[in-house]
């Protein structure tokens, strides 16, 4: 058997007086236990690293199976104790970079097989392609499987996947280069065990049986898919209403679909039935927003906490089943947001306040200059007055190179732009706004003419600037206003956001 990579514990240790007196040797504690308690100690040990297993969102890292390798090797009691509950231990064998798989195969027991080569570094030997190939053979005993390689090199073990696999349940396919092919998965490739499900770069047809059988699917992630892939979003929420145990969903483009093209597949295909997925947490999506409009206007996810929406540049930006979608769903409410420009894309962040793993919701649409991004942030906004009404905590960055907006890029944001960005926020208590961004906010701040004084962020109280030097009375007109009509805003000047 190979060696293990997890150093072995403390649970107890042969200590000798010295390699020459083994007569003398102390029996520690875990020497006395009985068979039954030691296979209790045994059992409690890889559960510290049951939790990086089930993770939806890191790298697999398969590896840590191989826990009780090198228990095994410590002594014949052990190894005869830990080969005898294979099935309580959870036992499994990992083929990975390096593994002599003909030998383990040949004079190990029957144990379930984690097919793992997900390092991207690393390359990928002759010996290690061959022994894919070996390992996938054994259909009855594969588990899981996980690959990330050039798409050249997983031609071979996609088409060796063309029937069933009885016990698989995680597969990940993750090519790191394209080499302008399509990776297909064959038609005859079921798991009816599966629970999840990632794949990038690689078309999975709707029709597909292993959508249809897979029911007890937990993660489902389509991602980059290519222009061969695409699917009306009625054909997918078909699929997704079989799966009612799913709770980490992610589905994402290539590149655009025309708007067009998807508006007109949406006119043939009204909303009949509204699905409920009832486990579904966190949901990712990247496409144009007609396409997104048609999935939401679908679906119900009453315990979703995290939605991450990425959007291809488009002339508009048409989302009217959004709101309704964050209404029907519990944990989606905002206490801060965060709206930042880069110079690519913007992104708005909103979170509850507290320290999460991941922001709960997240918008980023990609175009490149800023007039554009605050045009299309204000058409997202506007569908979405009520949930950022509650918002009290704003902030706005601007990151580019040489970190402030250029005078042409000043001229060519409109000020009725700005006010329709900020005038959702009704409830926001501390704006923090950044140095690039000051021109455009201190203009935007002050009323139109005839306009109330309160118009815009009525409830403001603090008004934090941040990284950059003194801001040259940029705001006194918008602080001397408020302080007139008896609202005053105090004003922070810091290097740092808080």
């Amino acid at each position: 058997m190979p060696g293990c990579a997890v150093c072995l514990p403390s649970i107890g240790r042969l200590r000798r007086r010295g390699p020459g007196r083994p007569q003398d040797r102390r029996p520690c504690t875990i020497d006395i236990l009985n068979d039954d308690a030691l296979l209790n100690v045994f059992y409690l040990y890889p559960q510290d690293i049951a939790a990086t297993f089930d993770d939806l969102l890191s790298l697999p890292d398969w590896d840590k199976a191989r826990w009780w390798y090198k228990l095994a090797h410590v002594c014949q009691r052990w190894r005869r104790i830990i080969l005898a509950s294979p099935v309580r231990l959870g036992l499994q064998l990992v083929c990975t970079y390096g593994t002599p798989v003909t030998d383990m195969l040949s004079h190990s027991p029957p144990l379930p097989l984690i097919i793992n080569y997900m390092d991207e570094i690393r390359d990928l030997s002759v010996k290690d392609e061959e022994a894919i190939l070996l390992a996938l053979q054994d259909r009855s005993r594969v588990h899981r499987i996980g690959l990330m390689m050039p798409a050249t090199n997983l031609l071979k073990p996609i088409m060796a996947m063309d029937g069933q696999f009885p016990v698989l349940e995680r597969l990940f396919i993750w090519p790191t280069s394209e080499d302008n092919m399509t990776l297909l998965l064959p038609t005859e490739f079921q798991a009816p065990h599966l629970r999840m499900l990632s794949l990038t770069h690689v078309v999975l047809p709707m029709r597909s049986p292993l959508l249809t059988a897979a029911v007890g699917l937990v993660s489902l992630g389509l991602w980059e898919m290519p222009p061969l892939a695409h699917f009306q979003p009625s054909n997918l929420v078909a699929r997704l209403s079989s799966m009612p145990q799913l709770e980490c969903l992610s589905i994402g483009f290539k590149s655009a679909v025309p708007a067009r093209d998807v508006e007109g597949q949406l006119f043939y295909t009204p909303v009949v039935t509204l699905i409920t997925l009832p486990n579904l947490r966190m949901c990712f999506f990247r496409g144009v927003s007609a396409y997104l409009d048609g999935l939401l206007a679908r679906i119900s996810t009453p315990l979703l906490e995290v939605l991450h929406i990425r959007l291809y540049n488009q002339l508009t930006f048409t989302v009217p089943h959004l709101l309704q979608f964050m209404a029907r769903t519990e944990s989606l409410r905002f206490g801060s947001a965060k709206l930042s420009f880069y110079q690519d894309n913007f992104i708005l962040t909103a979170d509850r306040g507290g320290q999460n793993r991941i922001n709960p919701f997240c918008v980023a649409i990609g175009c490149r200059h800023v007039d554009w991004q605050v045009s299309a942030a204000a058409q997202i906004f506007n569908a979405l007055v009520p949930a950022l009404s509650v918002v009290e905590r704003l902030s706005l960055s601007y990151e580019e190179e040489h970190g402030v907006l250029s005078e042409q890029q000043h001229n060519e944001i409109g000020r009725t732009q700005w006010r329709e960005v900020l005038r959702p926020f009704s409830s926001v208590k501390v704006l923090q706004v950044a140095d690039g961004l000051i021109r455009n906010l201190s203009h935007s701040l002050q009323p139109e003419v005839g306009e109330p004084p309160l118009e815009l962020l009525p409830q403001l109280k603090e008004l934090v600037y941040y990284k950059g030097g003194e801001p040259n009375d940029a705001f006194t007109s918008f602080l001397h206003t408020r302080q007139t009509v008896g609202r005053p805003v105090a004003f922070i000047n810091t290097d740092h956001p808080s």
